[in-house]
C-alpha cells in the first residue's frame, strides 16, 4: 500500500509544472476514448467512462475536451483508435513493476517500454510475472481535516473495505465496483476527496532502504511515467518517508 500512495505523491509534485499538467490531460484523454470506444458514451452506465470522467474533471480537465474524447471514443467523431496493453517488469533492488499503456502502435511501445527498463537498470518481465503481486481497488485519498470515525461510517456502508492512515493523509479501500458508490456517498456527507481512482494494489513490498537505491527505483518510474503512451505505473517498493525525500530531492 506505501509503495502505492508514496509513488502517487510523487507524480502529483511532478504533475504541478505546466509541461507534465499537458501530459495528464492528454492521458486522460486517452483513457475517455478507449472508456467511450468499449462500453459507450454514457457515464450513468458506463461504470469505467464514469470513473476517467470523475478523474478528468478533478484534473480540470475542459468539459468541452471530455465530451470530444467521449465522441471519438463512440465514432461520432474520427479519431485515432488506441488498444490496452499491459507491460510487467522489475526496477532495481527486485521492485516489481506494472506498466499500463494505451497506444495506436504496440510494436512501437512495446520497444520503448523494454528500452526505458533497460537504460534504467531495470528489465522485463513475461506477462503473469509481476501482476500476482497485486490486486486492483479502488482508492480514495482523503485530508487529514476529516473526522476519521465519520469517514469510515459513510464509507463503509457504501462499500469500502478499510481505511488505511498513511500519515498526511487518509485511504480508503474498496472493490472497483464500489468506488463511485464510495465516492458518492463521502461527496454528499461533504467530504471532498484529493482523488480518487483504480488502482493496482501491491500484496507485498519490497523495502528500499538506501537513498541511492531508490534514486535508481524512482528513476525508473519516472521515466516510465514520463512515455506519452504509459497511463499507469504501479509498484511495490517501500520507501521510508526520509529516504523518499532525500531521494527525490532536486
Amino acid at each position: 500500500m506505501s509503495g502505492h500512495s508514496k509513488w502517487a505523491t510523487t507524480k502529483h509534485r511532478k504533475a504541478a509544472v505546466d509541461k507534465a499538467r499537458a501530459k495528464v490531460f492528454a492521458k486522460l484523454i486517452r483513457q475517455l476514448e478507449v472508456a467511450a470506444r468499449e462500453g459507450g458514451g454514457d457515464i450513468s452506465t458506463n461504470a469505467t467512462l464514469r470513473t476517467m470522467f470523475e478523474k478528468a474533471r478533478a484534473a480540470s480537465v475542459p468539459t468541452d475536451t471530455i465530451e470530444r474524447a467521449i465522441k471519438r471514443g463512440t465514432g461520432e467523431l474520427e479519431g485515432v483508435q488506441y488498444s490496452e496493453v499491459t507491460y510487467e517488469g522489475y526496477a532495481p533492488g527486485g521492485v516489481a513493476v506494472i506498466v499500463e499503456c494505451l497506444t495506436d502502435n504496440r510494436n512501437r511501445t512495446g520497444a520503448e517500454v523494454r528500452n526505458i527498463f533497460t537504460r534504467n537498470g531495470g528489465s522485463t518481465a513475461e506477462p503473469g510475472a509481476v501482476s500476482w503481486q497485486f490486486q486492483r481497488k479502488g482508492l480514495i485519498t482523503l485530508p487529514r481535516t476529516f473526522d476519521e470515525e465519520k469517514i469510515m461510517e459513510i464509507a463503509a456502508d457504501a462499500g469500502a473495505e478499510d481505511l488505511q492512515d498513511e500519515g498526511d493523509q487518509f485511504v480508503l479501500v474498496s472493490a472497483p465496483a464500489d468506488l463511485h458508490a464510495v465516492s458518492s456517498a463521502l461527496g454528499a456527507a461533504g467530504i471532498d476527496a484529493d482523488s480518487a481512482e483504480l488502482a493496482m494494489v501491491p500484496s507485498t513490498t519490497v523495502p528500499i532502504a538506501s537513498e541511492s537505491e531508490a534514486r535508481r527505483v524512482l528513476r525508473l518510474l519516472e521515466a516510465l511515467d514520463d512515455h506519452d503512451d504509459v497511463q499507469n505505473v504501479w509498484s511495490n517498493f517501500d520507501i521510508p518517508d526520509e529516504v523518499l525525500a532525500a531521494a527525490s530531492a532536486e
